[in-house]
């Protein structure tokens, strides 16, 4: 679906925005409320999959805007990140320790979760004075250089080979990498739930065994948990329902409420690799900006006060009580982080579509899979809307399949 370019706003869009493919849905918005998505020629959206797992509290909750205009009047960019006082990020800081465990006490602000990937490339590799990385397919860890480097689907990495050299891919869940933990691998990175591989779970057993491999070698254990964190699974981060605590915890998407932020967490000793030899050797200017610290501060209060990691649950069990039937092969993942593998790719295009231009309801597939349709609502929605929502997708999918 293409909206046709008739507004002076649409036109510049298709005529000087570099476009990301060739048939962008092209919804022009006009405003963004709660779960809604309001278009300039009147039509009301429902954002099922949430900007892509980033707008957990809905669009435009009022907490978080005004959290935005009072840091806004206070003061926006002063100085590159880590030189300056800002109440802002001491305050996310400080409130993110104490829900994070104790080995990972500070954090490390950027702008994005490629971003988070990239520092986290650069701190494995300064601390360990190591080099290689294992990396599993089908993960997916942003689109700059270095993440792009341990992102294991073939199609994206090889127009902008060679990468970075020393990375060996495994197959997701299988015990082969284990042997492959070595004491020359700086790092294992991977997602504790795959995102854009097809929302699939890792097996608990394996990565506790993958934990017990990095600590005897001496190699970090990354968790990329960009998508999966801030209540989306059920828990503040997905880990936790693993009980398996990485080394360094990469995080964006919704931690900002609706704002770019993303973040390291680690601990002292391995950040201390960013100070020295020499110091300043990682930088950003905008990382933790404090218009979005402050965002983001108020969002992590938001969604620990309000009990919304416990509707993700009930937004998973009444998921799995409603879509099942004609056309549905499989529901998997946890929380309001959920994939329904279809049948077919042309099923799963029609039944999206459908459901975007009959019933307003905005739907898609993830990256690395076309027959897998993302659910992955505000965490807010409400249970009436939740339950005509799923309804309505069961009914498509069984129309075509």
């Amino acid at each position: 679906m293409t909206t046709d370019p008739t507004t002076r706003e649409s036109k510049d869009f298709y005529r000087h925005i570099a476009q990301t493919s060739d048939n962008p849905l092209g919804l022009e918005i006009e405003q963004a409320r709660g779960v809604w998505l309001y278009t300039r020629d009147g039509r009301k959206i429902l954002d099922f999959i949430s900007g892509i797992a980033v707008s957990s509290l809905g669009h435009g909750h009022p907490e978080v805007v005004r959290a935005v205009q009072e840091q806004a009047a206070r003061h926006m960019h002063v100085m590159v990140y880590g030189e300056f006082v800002q109440r802002p990020q001491s305050a996310l800081a400080g409130r993110l320790s104490t829900v994070l465990p104790e080995q990972l006490d500070r954090v490390y602000f950027v702008n994005s979760g490629t971003e988070a990937n990239e520092a986290a490339l650069k701190l494995a590799k300064k601390h360990t004075g190591r080099h290689r990385f294992l990396a599993f397919r089908n993960g997916y860890h942003g689109d700059t250089q270095g993440s792009l480097s341990v992102t294991g689907r073939d199609v994206y990495r090889r127009p902008y080979e060679p990468l970075l050299p020393e990375v060996d891919f495994h197959d997701f869940n299988s015990e082969t990498v284990l042997e492959s933990i070595t004491p020359e691998v700086a790092a294992v990175i991977l997602e504790p739930i795959q995102g854009e591989g097809g929302i699939i779970p890792a097996d608990p057993e394996w990565l506790k065994e993958i934990r017990k491999r990095c600590t005897k070698t001496g190699s970090l254990l990354i968790f990329d948990e960009i998508q999966s964190g801030f209540g989306r699974t059920g828990k503040l981060f997905a880990f936790e329902h693993y009980g398996v605590i990485p080394d360094i915890l990469t995080m964006a998407k919704a931690m900002g409420g609706g704002m770019p932020l993303g973040g390291l967490a680690s601990s002292t000793d391995i950040f201390k690799a960013f100070m020295f030899d020499p110091p300043l050797n990682h930088v950003t200017t905008f990382g933790g900006h404090p218009v979005s610290c402050a965002a983001a501060d108020t969002a992590l209060r938001v969604l620990l006060r309000d009990g919304l990691m416990e509707r993700a649950e009930v937004i998973e069990q009444t998921t799995r009580k409603i879509l099942h039937g004609r056309g549905i092969e499989l529901l998997r993942g946890k929380g309001a982080m959920l994939g329904l593998q279809l049948s077919n790719v042309e099923t799963t295009r029609k039944a999206v579509f459908y459901c975007l231009e009959e019933h307003g309801i905005l739907l898609g597939w993830t990256l690395h899979s076309n027959t897998l349709i993302r659910l992955a609502p505000p965490l807010v929605i409400e249970q009436e809307l939740l339950e005509r929502t799923l309804i309505t997708i069961r009914d498509a999918i069984a129309r075509y399949a």
